[in-house]
């Protein structure tokens, strides 16, 4: 993974987002949630995205619509999980910076988290 430009390693990327623009992280954050809404679910991006920000699910509808997000449009599952349009997740981003002053450090968590799922998209 190295010759990419990624990292060889869950640390060294964390380097490396270290030294990228603000801009940079959330682009990188709304590319992921959407190619691996794709590959996982949008209900497994919502639990990773949350487990990385430290929100819960109230958080999360908060930061959703702070962040863009229509609020009719988050909702449940039949079986009682947050679920919200997967063209809309990008929301999540703006709605963190919003909400909380250390979202740069919990989006980093969310893209480092991520790190072994990106080599397959």
């Amino acid at each position: 993974m190295g010759a990419t430009g990624l990292s060889d390693n869950p640390q060294e990327y964390r380097s490396r987002l270290d030294g990228q623009p603000e801009e940079q992280i959330d682009a990188w954050c709304i590319e992921l949630m959407r190619d691996l809404s794709i590959r996982l679910g949008v209900r497994r991006v919502l639990r990773d995205f949350m487990k990385a920000a430290r929100i819960d699910e109230r958080e999360l509808e908060r930061v959703y619509a702070g962040g863009g997000g229509p609020p009719a449009t988050f909702g449940r599952t039949g079986d009682g999980e947050v679920m919200v349009p997967a063209i809309t997740l990008h929301c999540l981003v703006p709605g963190l910076r919003r909400a909380v002053p250390d979202a740069r450090a919990r989006l980093t968590t969310y893209l480092v988290d991520s790190f072994h799922e990106l080599v397959y998209i």
